[in-house]
């Protein structure tokens, strides 16, 4: 198997860059991308986003046989969503949970993620740059052969 990360976007950051920029800022998710594929240097970066619960699922399993760790902003799916916390822990590998913004410093609600439950490591407020942080740690954390 070829050494990959998967990022995985979950509902809204196909907006990125348009929405909310006091919050998320003005960088956009094609930003995201090329920053994630820097940080992983010669390892292969596989960018995802989906508003639709049961895609990232689905990604999430195929990710199984094909990916060495996974980096999740699953957006509103963090605060809500079993389902995705289920399938992270069918999965062997690390796991590191991103979001743009300072969950904690908003709304209670955002305050709880199902996902941290199984995440590795959590990554908050670091703006996009918390991706590449992910990235290079998944990156640092798979075997050279």
């Amino acid at each position: 198997m070829t050494s990959s990360i998967l990022v995985l976007n979950g509902p809204n950051l196909n907006l990125l860059g348009k929405r909310q920029p006091e919050i998320y800022g003005h960088a956009t998710l094609d930003d995201v991308a090329e920053l994630c594929r820097t940080a992983a240097g010669d390892v292969a970066v596989d960018i995802k986003q989906s508003n639709h619960e049961g895609q990232l699922v689905d990604w999430i399993h195929e990710a199984r046989e094909s990916a060495q760790g996974i980096v999740i902003n699953a957006g509103a799916y963090t605060h809500t969503s079993i389902a995705i916390l289920d399938a992270l822990n069918a999965f062997e590998g690390p796991v590191i949970e991103v979001h743009i913004s300072n969950v904690h410093r908003r709304e209670s609600f955002r305050h709880h993620s199902y996902i941290s439950a199984r995440a590795d490591g959590v990554i908050v407020g670091l703006g996009i740059n918390g991706y590449a942080a992910a990235v290079r740690h998944i990156r640092d954390l798979i075997p050279t052969d």
